[in-house]
């Protein structure tokens, strides 16, 4: 196997998947069997400068510099080839935001990440005049923002997109985005696979009087569906992304998509009746749907899988963020006592430990924004854990009420879909919440209601997505729809644990809900106050 990997590798037949994720940039190569064969990483964490969440683009740079290097590195000491050329690569990153470039592709303003809960009017005026969900964090929602607050530099755009587009378009030049992370700058019309015509136009309408030099689809990226020609990579970004001059350039690209898409590549639901979860710095849950829902849902996206079908997404800002903070006081501790902590040791323990707490958390009430959360009608956050004092309060009670309050707000959404009689055959969970068996899985069951299945790549996760949609682009037969490229030809030897939600876990967090609705006002007050 060594050296057959050895093999496709200096034959430049592997694929690469990049993503930028809210804490990491991971690349992962991919060998003949699609299994991941060498990675690299680089963390970074998003600043809160002048109001806005963002990322500085010289982090962008250096990260996916950093990515790439360690994972060249791994090649060559495991295979002992120096990585010049794969077969095609992709690149995603977070969904949503806004990335506005003037005529030289150079930032108008800083970049503005989903996790900004500044656009309210926006969305609310957007949904209403659309009759379409416009979420907070949607480019057009922040581009519509902008214009509203008379922003400056909003008549100088001439390329609107996201970072995933943003670094596609540095490589290549194309300025164009895969259809799911098109989804989610504006609203897709699923039987032309485009831009909603109508709704652009009305767009148009609305900023008329404004007098800008631009119309909304010329400044927008082109849709394509996955598969679909993106563009190859340019001499120049080859240099960006590999400084050492080893990596060559002429390399096509597929459509670069955002973690909504790259997560339903990774679980193989991107089929009606299939869902998956993504959980990690936020969570959100995709789900295919088979016909449309019976009205305007402002906790529901609507948006596609990389193919452009429909899809019912329930997005919450805020996941296990206050979880890593407590394992930070946590590994303090041990630090104080004179021992080394082992993160993921400890990540392990005090996961298995809920385990053992009540089931509905032993009283506690804890919210884990930290920042808005608009589900809930929250622009900012403050992590909150409050109890009654004849709450129980133990290590296991403890993290039993962070993993609910890490599930909590998706779980109202998830509640509208059963109202809904969506169905759901398969619900497959990746990400690092599910890193410590069993635990995440039937915590998320207990918060979905489902089966909740993790297969063996559950932690790859985005990156090792973007490889495969990558490995979609030249490897497929004619005319192979993605559905069954990845059922046939990806997934069909991977091994998958399923488990049925509990009673009790069911029964317990229903209480914590109703704890937890009772006591949204607490969080409220705190965000006033703090």
């Amino acid at each position: 196997m060594q050296q057959s990997i050895r093999e496709h590798i200096a034959a430049g037949r592997a694929c690469l998947g990049i993503e930028l994720g809210s804490t990491r940039i991971k690349a992962v190569l991919i060998g003949p069997d699609h299994a991941p064969v060498a990675a690299g990483d680089y963390s970074w964490e998003n600043r809160l400068e002048d109001g806005y969440w963002t990322y500085h683009m010289e982090d962008v740079w250096s990260g996916l510099q950093q990515a790439y290097a360690q994972m060249r590195t791994q090649v060559h000491s495991q295979y002992g080839v120096e990585l010049k050329r794969v077969a095609a690569m992709g690149f995603s990153a977070m969904m949503h935001g806004y990335v506005a470039l003037d005529g030289a592709g150079e930032l108008l303003v800083p970049f503005r990440t989903w996790r900004n809960t500044t656009t309210g009017a926006a969305a609310e005026a957007l949904t209403q005049r659309f009759q379409f969900n416009i979420p907070q964090r949607w480019s057009i929602a922040h581009l519509y923002q902008a214009i509203l607050n008379g922003e400056a530099h909003v008549k100088d755009i001439a390329y609107l997109t996201t970072l995933a587009g943003y670094v596609h378009y540095k490589l290549t030049g194309s300025k164009v985005l895969g259809v799911g992370e098109a989804s989610g700058m504006f609203p897709i019309d699923s039987a032309t696979g485009d831009y909603h015509q109508g709704m652009a136009e009305d767009f148009d309408a609305l900023v008329a009087e404004r007098g800008y030099p631009w119309k909304l689809r010329d400044i927008l990226p082109a849709v394509r569906m996955a598969g679909e020609d993106a563009g190859v990579l340019t001499q120049a970004g080859a240099r960006l992304l590999d400084p050492t001059g080893a990596l060559e350039a002429g390399i096509p690209l597929c459509p670069p998509e955002g973690d909504a898409g790259t997560g339903m590549t990774a679980t193989n639901a991107v089929a009606p009746r299939t869902g998956n979860v993504s959980a990690g710095t936020s969570v959100f849950a995709m789900i295919v749907l088979e016909h449309a829902l019976s009205r305007v849902y402002p906790e529901i996206d609507m948006v596609t899988t990389p193919t452009g079908r429909p899809v019912a997404m329930v997005h919450c800002n805020n996941c296990t963020n206050e979880i890593n903070a407590w394992a930070q006081v946590f590994a303090g501790l041990l630090t104080a006592l004179g021992q080394t902590p082992d993160m993921n040791a400890l990540y392990t323990a005090l996961f298995r430990t809920a385990l053992e707490g009540a089931p509905d958390g032993g009283g506690l009430v804890a919210y884990n924004y930290l920042s808005g959360e608009p589900i809930t009608g929250l622009e900012e956050g403050r992590p909150l854990l409050a109890r009654a004092p004849e709450a129980q309060l133990s290590l296991a009670n403890f993290m039993r009420a962070q993993i609910y309050s890490s599930l909590a707000t998706l779980k109202l959404g998830m509640d509208i879909l059963a109202g809904e009689q969506v169905a759901v055959e398969r619900l497959l969970g990746h990400g690092g919440f599910f890193k410590t068996p069993v635990v995440g899985q039937r915590m998320m069951a207990a918060a979905t209601g489902a089966p909740v299945s993790v297969m063996e790549t559950a932690g790859e996760g985005g990156p090792w997505g973007m490889a495969l949609l990558a490995a979609y682009l030249v490897r497929r037969q004619e005319g192979q729809s993605l559905e069954d490229y990845l059922e046939q030809g990806v997934f069909a030897a991977q091994r998958v644990t399923t488990l049925e939600p509990v009673a009790e876990d069911v029964e317990g967090f229903k209480v914590f809900m109703e704890r937890y609705a009772r006591a949204l006002d607490v969080e409220r007050c705190a965000v006033e106050h703090i």
